[in-house]
């Protein structure tokens, strides 16, 4: 019976340590950057929410290359299935989140602001 180590068997099938470093790096900078552009308002308020979502849309990428190494494998059915649970992933928790602030938005208005937000949603009363 002829017996691998684990570590090159994980080698073998795409992973080394290199990758993950280098995935790891670029991910922490773009994290510091997109930090470092909120907390120092380098940008304008909707320039900064489209730098962000680059941001993010590019960490998404990294995180594909360097950690699900996307591309690289001999079972592309099961890099699909990894893929689209990590796609429905992020959507339930961008969405959710965005649903829960709208909803606390509302809920912290005042009762003047709320009969103010109403009348304009039915078009007056």
């Amino acid at each position: 019976m002829n017996r691998r180590p684990v570590i090159s068997q994980h080698n073998a099938d795409g992973g080394n340590l290199q990758l993950y470093v280098t995935g790891f790096v670029l991910s922490i900078s773009l994290t510091i950057a997109a930090y470092l552009m909120v907390v120092n308002h380098t940008l304008s308020k909707w320039q900064l929410v489209y730098a962000i979502a680059v941001l993010a849309f590019i960490q998404f990428l990294v995180q594909l290359i360097f950690f699900l190494h996307l591309g690289r494998e001999m079972k592309p059915r099961w890099k699909l299935g990894v893929f689209l649970s990590m796609v429905l992933i992020v959507l339930i928790v961008v969405i959710g989140s965005l649903w829960i602030m709208d909803s606390l938005n509302y809920r912290m208005m005042s009762p003047d602001m709320i009969n103010d937000y109403l009348t304009k949603q039915d078009g007056g009363i």
